[in-house]
């Protein structure tokens, strides 16, 4: 706002509030391209349990029901050496819960 409506330079307005002149033109490009929505934080990382497909859910469920249930290391250590993915047992343990509620 200090550029367009002050007639001040860039590389000004970058340094009087303390910006690189980088981090000024993605900030920029960021409000022109989404508004002040634009400015917020994301977050970061994968927003959802990508490694856990219908498919790896399958597994886990037969696994699951024939016999007694296994835990859910045991779970981890049988997708690792069946479909070669690593899987924490504790994502395991989370996907079976949402499994559960619905």
């Amino acid at each position: 706002r200090h550029v367009q409506e002050d007639g001040v330079n860039k590389a000004d307005a970058a340094a009087l509030f303390g910006l690189s002149r980088p981090t000024y033109y993605q900030a920029e490009a960021a409000f022109e391209r989404e508004g002040i929505a634009g400015l917020l934080p994301r977050t970061r990382g994968p927003k959802s349990a990508h490694k856990l497909t219908d498919e790896v859910m399958q597994l886990i469920e037969q696994n699951q029901h024939a016999g007694a249930p296994l835990q859910a290391r045991s779970l981890a250590e049988l997708l690792h050496s069946t479909l070669g993915i690593s899987v924490h047992p504790r994502s395991i343990e989370r996907a079976i819960a949402r499994k559960k509620k619905r």
